[in-house]
C-alpha cells in the first residue's frame, strides 16, 4: 500500500498495528488476538497476588 504523505504512512501503520494486535486470531494463543491473551495474564496474576 502506497501512502502520499508521512502522517498517512503513520496513520495506516497504527491501524494495522491495532488490528493484528486487537482482532487478529493468532493460531500460536488459542485462535485469540495477542491482547486479549496479555490482559488476561496480567488478570490472573493480579488474582494470584490477591490470593498469595
Amino acid at each position: 500500500h502506497a501512502w502520499e504523505t508521512g502522517s498517512q504512512a503513520k496513520a495506516g501503520v497504527c491501524r494495522w498495528i491495532t488490528f493484528y494486535n486487537h482482532q487478529r486470531p493468532h493460531a500460536a494463543h488459542g485462535e485469540q488476538p495477542p491482547a486479549m491473551v496479555y490482559f488476561n495474564q496480567i488478570e490472573t496474576d493480579q488474582q494470584r497476588q490477591r490470593v498469595a
